[in-house]
């Protein structure tokens, strides 16, 4: 998935006293796309160097020893470099996957800072706090932390056949799982029954918790859970979300173009038998 990047490892720790030297990594967002290096089949940033001088930078994160920095709604134009929506960099260029996670992440914290510039309590701008990651309201003392959105993935299991959809108006020609985000007050075992029962109509039993991912294209939190049908398998499907939904058995199962997503790794977990299984006893 897209943070299996061992060897390397992330460092999310917050440094606000980190200075951006020339050498140093910078991720330019521009609305909902990020400055990468043209003619190139891997993922390249630019650096600092290569940037002008006028340009702010926020440090974000390391990997290893690299440290990344966020330039927000960067309106300059640099040489050898254009702009790419996150998808595109995912499905055109070829990683590094450490690159991919970076990216991910990063367009996760712009997204919080782009929409959290002024305070939600009093509308006075905000200011980013010099001992954590988070953003100070100076004038009510409001406290604002990145934000985490919780969602499930699930595969629905019927026997030796699994539930797999396609959605209804994403340029997606892959199958996926049904997924959703939890909203309040709901715990993570009431979502998953809710969403299969809303996008597909079905009754769900024994649920096993499985693994999760960070998302950043949707500041989410994702947790992957299998579980069974129970009762009546037909399937009734929510036609403003899903276009297609059917009982696919392991065999023919075939796997995203990329091994990036939790829904990707749960459909060739389930393919190879290998799911969680059900208690017993």
């Amino acid at each position: 998935m897209i943070q299996d990047i061992a060897p390397h490892k992330l460092h999310n720790e917050y440094h606000p006293e980190k200075v951006c030297v020339p050498s140093d990594t910078v991720i330019c967002v521009r609305e909902n796309s990020l400055l990468v290096a043209e003619g190139r089949e891997e993922i390249c940033f630019p650096r600092r160097e290569n940037l002008p001088r006028e340009i702010a930078c926020r440090y974000l994160f390391s990997i290893d020893e690299e440290d990344f920095y966020l330039a927000e709604d960067f309106r300059g134009e640099v040489t050898g470099f254009s702009f790419m929506s996150l998808r595109d960099i995912r499905y055109q260029l070829q990683g590094p996957q450490r690159l991919m996670y970076a990216a991910y992440t990063a367009y996760h914290l712009a997204l919080w800072y782009r929409d959290n510039r002024f305070c939600g309590r009093c509308g006075e701008r905000t200011a980013h706090s010099e001992k954590e990651r988070a953003l100070k309201c100076p004038h009510c003392g409001h406290m604002i932390y990145p934000r985490l959105m919780p969602a499930v993935i699930v595969g629905v299991i019927n026997g030796e056949s699994i539930l797999m959809t396609k959605y209804a108006n994403r340029p997606m020609s892959f199958y996926a799982l049904i997924a959703g985000f939890t909203e309040i007050g709901e715990t993570l075992e009431e979502c998953v029954a809710r969403e299969v029962m809303e996008e597909a109509g079905l009754k769900v039993k024994n649920l096993r918790y499985y693994k999760s991912q960070p998302w950043g294209s949707v500041q989410d939190l994702l947790m992957g859970f299998y579980c069974e049908v129970d009762g009546d398998d037909t399937i009734h499907l929510e036609r403003e979300e899903l276009k297609e939904g059917r009982w696919v058995p392991r065999e023919e199962i075939q796997g995203q173009k990329d091994d990036l997503s939790l829904t990707n790794e749960m459909m060739m977990v389930f393919k190879a038998g290998k799911e969680p299984r059900a208690f017993e006893g």
